[in-house]
């Protein structure tokens, strides 16, 4: 063997590397357990506020510590932890978001908000039709309104309306040339958003985020190991930040006016219209709230907050609800305020609907200034009751006033470059914020008109604060006021620091998984990790004697450079990643069992030790290389179709096959060579596990493995077409959550007890133990409302909280027995779904050319092909026909999809050995009868298949046992794909090529194809 040398220096080189990247981790854990165990010291519950706030502030004072010292270069905790091993969500807790780009709305923006209804209609049916169409949506907009409006040129008015795109789009413009400029701000605007968003995030203090723009979808994928509090990081990531700031009109004599007229006209309208619109609250008429009293004084401005006093109304005790509702209808939903400033008044948070309604009312409406827009406050106060308890939220109403009748105000947050939490003189939570100059001029003219007037601050149509203002202010410094927590603040600052999102961003896929479920994943993962390679270790020394070492050792230089080349790409390890690694073991061995065997061979005919192991690894370099660049062609799919677990997989799977052949076909050899050298006695079997001569009829039976194969497929296909599948949430839309209660229950009990919550039952199974259950419901998933994810995780908690023993808060509830959450959005899962009959058609094409490219014969090539489809078909019908009868979750989820694309790999990598011993014996025997040489190429791999498959499926089925709940159905199909994959090799490809090839010689006509990979493999070492 040429080039020891070079290879034992890259080993080296290569070991120190995934060394050095692993280091980090080690580092990094040994300084988050001080962290537990100084925690630990305020609260031993971790899940409690006052374990985590200890934890965290330990964390931040550490962030700039010096925890590695190497002498030339020193790391901080912080850089350690950034170059860490990355841990999934699975393994550590945390949430996984897509969010979607809202085109709908920049296009809105871009057309000035028009109300030409066949524009309205077209962008509402786009956004139907996006929900199982794969075009992009601009695409859609275009085909909605063509139908609409035929005729190519209806969209140019309505665009070229607006001053910003004037010059782009002239009045004449064709459909097609306004569909152009859209699609590039679409584009434009969605990367903008990407980047919004990861400035949000990197300034969350998350620890290891992971954003990713899919530029094709307009999706945006955020990762956040370790987060607990979803709820904050849903409003951070879908707020618009639309900052505004607003002249306003104050409580006063006309107003009073204008807002009895409003309460006249109420009261003339019909009886049965006041009622309906009464009918919408069901609150105290009693409203008392003290407006915000915060002072907005600083260095940099000269704003000063107004107290409003209270202001409380008295009804008349002797008359009805109703009556009241007929003579005031107005006043029955609004508290006047009764203090001049920008308050001009209060109501009930029950009262919103019925107030926002009259509002809206054309009459009323017209009544008040054009110019003139009521806004709520951001912050109601709560009033309690008797018993001390809250009874309502009342909101303070605030009167703004636009420059013109568009409402479009004369600054807002485009022009802030910096924000940043800070603390008043008061010592007051505030925000202060920079703007641009061409910001501070127009800053500085609207407070030099309004000098002893107030401006509202606006954000996303709540006012935060109308302070007064004293004199005018230059320079563009102010601050914003409005009684926050920290928290708060800090979230405001980040959002006004990076901007608003250029198209607003919805979320349509979530996965929140808690600590607690990450750690039992962990244990999961480890268990069977452990497990799988002491059966390997110890079968590879009981089967093959003293040189089982070698391949032993090998096999932990692979789990050690996959884990160190995983660091070093920054790359993250998930459960079904670490799935992939106990697979990929399993394939590694099987690169060490065809060598061992074709050693055998070797020794069996006689030939000297020495000359043994080179040939015995010359004549393997082909299939070895053969099947491991069929699976390599599986992951790559996975790799460019993939999401989330499926793209974790595949990564863990893709360094697993390069690790797999440089450790067996370059590092294992350079060790029996080096051991032959030494004059090592090495012994590659026992007397009980010498190879023995087999002479199976296999291909004289293939009629009858025809008809087996074919009953099979014809039973699950009646399943599919009666059952169908059960699908999983990634691929029908939906949310789910794994729930834990504290005593054992049943899924009728559990069911039952949501239906009211959901309108309807949602689908309960058991999920691991029989106190533990995913819950799938479809309840509001086409919602683009932000609020609607915390209505149905209220509605679950109220569903299920008389379930338990005791009764959870919502907060213990959602910390300890709300294991994790997924949402899947119906445009998403579609995606998905199109995406895997993509990735499955591309996979096998993809085989199929190289298989043909390798044999030149077509007919290997389709063999396989049928060999892979019949693999999947079989697996597809057993998991039609077995959920309910299995004691755990057959969905046909993601998991499932990576688990069918590794079976065509394995399936084929199987088929690929036969087919290469096939190839060598029409060589050597071209002139024996063609049934019998493919009989006998069969036989003498059968020990090499029988072996690979025993090992493989051993590891696999430690997966089963130890790997969790999460991939239990995952580890059942692999194993029959295993098994599946084995037997279609030698009873349906084989089969098939000789059905195919009747008449034709099976010459695979060397002259003309590749080189073989042995002659390209001892050429280079």
């Amino acid at each position: 063997m040429q080039g020891k040398g070079l290879i034992r220096a890259f080993t080296i080189l290569l070991l120190l590397i995934c060394l050095y990247q692993l280091s980090f981790t080690f580092f990094a854990n040994r300084w988050d357990k001080k962290a537990d165990s100084y925690a630990v010291t305020f609260d031993s519950d971790k899940e409690s506020a006052a374990y985590k706030n200890a934890r965290r502030a330990y964390i931040d004072s550490i962030q700039n510590l010096k925890v590695i010292n190497l002498g030339f270069t020193d790391f901080t905790y912080k850089q350690v932890k950034e170059q860490q091993l990355n841990l999934g969500l699975e393994l550590q807790g945390g949430m996984n978001v897509v969010l979607q780009a809202s085109l709908d709305d920049l296009i809105k923006s871009m057309a000035n908000n028009s109300k030409d209804p066949n524009f309205l209609a077209a962008l509402q049916n786009a956004k139907t039709r996006q929900t199982d169409a794969q075009e992009d949506y601009v695409t859609l907009f275009g085909q909605e309104y063509a139908k609409l409006v035929p005729g190519g040129n209806g969209l140019a008015p309505i665009f070229s309306a607006s001053s910003q795109y004037q010059s782009r789009i002239p009045f004449n413009a064709t459909d097609a040339q306004v569909l152009e400029v859209i699609r590039g701000e679409s584009d434009q605007a969605v990367q903008r958003t990407y980047e919004v968003i990861k400035a949000r995030i990197d300034r969350f203090g998350v620890a290891q985020p992971n954003v990713n723009l899919q530029p094709a979808t307009g999706r945006i994928v955020v990762e956040l190991p370790g987060v607990d509090d979803p709820e904050r990081v849903r409003k951070l990531l879908q707020a618009t930040a639309k900052l505004e700031f607003w002249e306003t009109y104050e409580q006063s004599n006309d107003m009073m006016k204008w807002l009895n007229d409003a309460n006249d006209v109420l009261k003339k309208k019909s009886p049965a219209d006041s009622k309906s619109t009464a009918a919408a609250t069901d609150s105290t008429n009693t409203a008392t709230a003290a407006a915000d009293s915060s002072a907005a004084v600083g260095d940099s401005t000269s704003l000063v907050m107004n107290d409003d006093s209270a202001a409380t109304a008295q009804p008349d005790s002797t008359k009805s609800r109703e009556q009241l509702r007929k003579e005031n209808p107005f006043y029955a939903v609004f508290q006047p305020s009764n203090q001049v400033g920008p308050v001009i008044g209060f109501v009930v948070q029950k009262d919103t609907a019925a107030l926002n309604k009259y509002l809206s009312d054309v009459d009323v409406k017209n009544i008040f200034p054009k110019n003139l827009k009521f806004l709520y406050g951001n912050k109601p106060q709560v009033v309690t009751n008797e018993d001390g308890n809250p009874s309502s939220s009342i909101y303070p109403i605030y009167a703004i006033k636009s420059p013109s009748v568009e409402f479009q105000p004369r600054l807002d947050g485009g022009y802030i470059v910096d924000s940043r939490h800070d603390f008043d003189i008061n010592n007051d939570v505030v925000v202060n914020m920079q703007m641009n100059p061409e910001g501070a001029n127009i800053w500085k003219k609207m407070t030099g008109e309004n000098v002893g007037k107030f401006i509202a601050i606006a954000l996303d149509d709540q006012i935060y604060s109308a302070p007064t203002v004293n004199q005018e202010i230059a320079g563009g410094n102010s601050q914003i006021s409005g009684g926050f927590d920290l928290k708060e603040a800090e979230d405001l600052a980040n959002i006004l620091k990076v901007g608003k999102l250029p198209a607003p961003a919805r979320i349509v896929e979530e996965a929140v998984v808690g600590p607690s479920l990450g750690e039992k994943s962990i244990s999961a993962g480890l268990w069977s990790l452990m497990a799988a390679f002491l059966a390997i270790m110890v079968f590879m020394l009981a089967y093959y004697n003293n040189s089982g070492w070698v391949a032993n050792v090998a096999l932990l230089l692979n789990l050690f450079i996959i884990v160190g080349v995983l660091a070093s790409l920054g790359a993250t390890l998930t459960l079904p990643g670490m799935a992939g690694i106990v697979l990929t073991i399993g394939m590694a061995v099987d690169a060490n069992v065809l060598i061992f065997e074709r050693i055998r061979e070797e020794l069996a005919q006689g030939i000297p030790l020495r000359k043994a192991v080179i040939d015995g690894y010359t004549k393997s370099y082909a299939p070895i290389i053969d099947s491991n660049l069929t699976t390599l062609i599986s992951a790559v799919v996975m790799l460019i179709f993939g999401l989330g677990p499926i793209k974790g997989f595949a990564t863990i799977l893709t360094i697993g096959i390069f690790s797999s052949l440089f450790t067996a076909v370059l590092l294992a050899r350079y060790i029996n060579e080096w051991a032959v050298n030494k004059n090592w006695n090495l012994k590659f079997s026992f007397p009980w596990s010498e190879p023995k001569s087999r002479n199976y009829k296999f291909l004289q039976n293939r009629k009858l493995a025809y008809t087996i194969s074919i009953a099979l497929i014809v039973v699950g296909a009646i399943s599919m077409v009666v059952r169908g599948f059960d699908l999983g949430v990634d691929l029908r839309g939906g949310r789910t959550f794994v729930v834990q209660f504290d005593k054992a229950m049943d899924t009728d009990q559990v069911a039952g007890a949501l239906q009211a919550q959901f309108e309807k039952a949602p689908l309960v199974r058991t999920y691991g133990s029989n106190n533990q259950f995913k819950i799938t419901t479809d309840y509001k998933i086409a919602s683009d409302n932000p609020e609607t994810d915390t209505e149905v995780e209220q509605k679950l908690y109220e569903g299920v909280k008389g379930l338990y023993a005791h009764a959870p808060t919502f907060g213990d509830f959602h910390s300890k027995y709300k294991l994790s959450s997924q949402k899947v959005g119906p445009t998403i899962a579609d995606d998905i779904s199109q995406s895997a009959w993509v990735a499955s058609i591309l996979a096998a094409i993809g085989i199929f050319l190289y298989i043909f490219l390798r044999f030149r014969k077509w007919q290997f090539g389709l063999a396989a092909v049928l060999c892979m489809v019949h693999d999947a078909l079989v697996i597809l019908s057993l998991f039609s026909l077995l959920p309910g009868i299995m004691p755990f979750s057959m969905e046909i989820d993601q998991t499932f999809i990576a688990a069918i694309l590794t079976i065509l790999g394995y399936s084929v990598n199987d088929t690929v050995i036969v087919f290469d011993r096939i190839r060598e014996y029409v060589k050597k025997y071209p002139k024996r009868d063609k049934m019998q040489l493919m009989n006998d190429a069969i036989n003498t791999t059968l020990s090499r298949t029988i072996i690979t498959s025993l090992v493989t499926f051993m590891v696999v089925f430690i997966l089963f046992l130890f790997g969790g709940d999460t991939l239990k159905g995952f580890s059942f199909a692999l194993m029959v794909g295993i098994v599946l994959g084995t037997l279609s090799s030698i009873f349906v490809a084989a089969p098939i090529v000789y059905d195919l090839s009747k008449g034709e010689a099976l010459s695979t006509d060397e002259n003309h194809s590749l080189s073989s990979s042995a002659e390209r493999i001892k050429a280079s070492v």
